[in-house]
């Protein structure tokens, strides 16, 4: 605006100075009287004088115009410079606001990367470290499982435990007891009482065996009594045959004489005694009868307890088989976690490996991402300088081509 004001009062002095020039030559015109000669000369010359003024006055006023106009053109072409240089200006702002914003938000994506990559090494050092700290897990687990496992090899030999030493262990919360002291005393509960009805049931079968033999001593007296019995039992039924062959013979004498009257007090006397001799033989058969049912029922039950005896000891027999097996289930147990251990011991190793490779690549593709980003970020701050260097001098070069059209329309 004050070079607009400073062209516009050099445009209004050379208006002044041109119109101050006019008004001395029409002033300037000869008054004195001359001779008639001279004065047509003189009128010639004012004449002459007069045209050339007026077409001066004219070229002048021509000039004027074209002055004015070229002075409304320089306006207008002063007028659009300016608009293109506040536009260039306002580009330039812009540009320069892009190169902040970029800038910005290149350091904002370089702090999200430094800090994505340092979350990213965190988690990996995090990683690492859960790796070792398992890995140092897994040394102790193996360790203690070797000690265990050399433990249960050493006390699987012997399981069985006295009586103090059970009430010892047992005085022990279960957590705080090994494996093999665990079995021992869970054998121990399940064989202890085993063995009391092992022991009790010898001592049963011993007394029924003493029983048995004692029974079968009396059997054999009662077996013999019974004979004894039972042959004075034929030898009375004999001699009641005989007596009866007698009384039908005293019969026949008695039809033959006076037998009754002679023989009455000794037949009677004889009677009484056979019948008294009868009554004491049928109470004897009774009491062998009791007595023999009473032998059958002692047999039939000592018959039943001998079974149930052997019920029992092939019952011991089977639990002894059960226990056997459990002892072998229990050592192919043992041996199956040597096997695990062993396993364990190799996934241990390939997992050390495999840590060791993780480690290895993450070294390797953290160089290699970290040479990709900073090769990247040099090559994009390298094509934003160039941007930003190619505007601005296409920004100099504008202006400096404006002010040059300008001084040169000054001249």
């Amino acid at each position: 605006m004050s070079r607009k004001i400073v062209k516009t009062s050099k445009t209004m002095n050379v208006s002044s100075s041109l119109e101050s020039e006019d008004i001395s030559l029409e002033t300037t015109v000869p008054t004195d009287d001359m001779s008639s000669s001279e004065e047509r000369d003189g009128k010639n010359k004012i004449t002459r004088q007069l045209i050339e003024r007026k077409e001066l006055l004219h070229n002048i006023q021509l000039l004027k115009i074209e002055l004015s106009q070229k002075n409304m053109m320089i306006d207008n072409l002063k007028v659009d410079y300016l608009t293109k240089i506040e536009e260039l200006e306002e580009k330039l702002n812009d540009a320069l606001h892009q190169k902040q914003v970029l800038t910005m938000r290149l350091d904002n994506q370089l702090t999200f990367q430094q800090k994505d990559a340092r979350k990213y090494q965190e988690l990996m050092k995090q990683e690492m470290e859960t790796i070792l700290l398992r890995q140092k897990q897994l040394e102790e687990t193996n360790l203690q499982l070797r000690e265990k496992a050399g433990d249960i090899r050493r006390n699987l030999r012997d399981f069985e435990l006295t009586e103090e030493q059970y009430l010892k262990l047992k005085g022990f919360p279960e957590d705080q007891l090994s494996i093999p002291e665990y079995v021992s005393i869970r054998f121990y509960e399940l064989m202890d009482p085993l063995k009391k009805e092992i022991c009790e049931l010898q001592v049963k079968k011993n007394n029924l065996s003493e029983e048995l033999t004692e029974n079968r001593g009396q059997l054999r007296h009662l077996t013999e009594t019974y004979e004894e019995d039972r042959r004075n039992y034929s030898e009375l039924q004999n001699r009641c045959q005989r007596l009866a062959l007698e009384l039908a013979d005293t019969k026949q004498l008695i039809q033959q004489g006076d037998y009754r009257q002679e023989n009455y007090d000794k037949v009677k006397s004889e009677r009484d005694a056979l019948e008294q001799e009868v009554i004491e033989l049928r109470r004897k058969h009774e009491l062998l009868e009791a007595s023999h049912i009473i032998q059958a029922k002692e047999r039939s039950e000592l018959s039943k307890e001998v079974a149930t005896l052997q019920q029992t000891v092939t019952l011991l027999q089977r639990d002894k088989e059960y226990l056997n097996r459990q002892n072998m289930e229990l050592s192919v147990r043992c041996a199956h976690e040597e096997d695990r251990l062993e396993r364990l011991q190799v996934q241990l190793e390939e997992t050390k490996k495999a840590r060791e490779e993780m480690y290895e690549k993450y070294v390797s593709s953290r160089d290699h991402y970290k040479t990709e980003y900073e090769n990247k970020l040099h090559d994009e701050l390298e094509q934003i300088k160039l941007k930003t260097n190619q505007e601005i001098d296409q920004l100099r070069n504008a202006s400096r081509e404006m002010y040059e059209r300008e001084n040169r329309k000054e001249r």
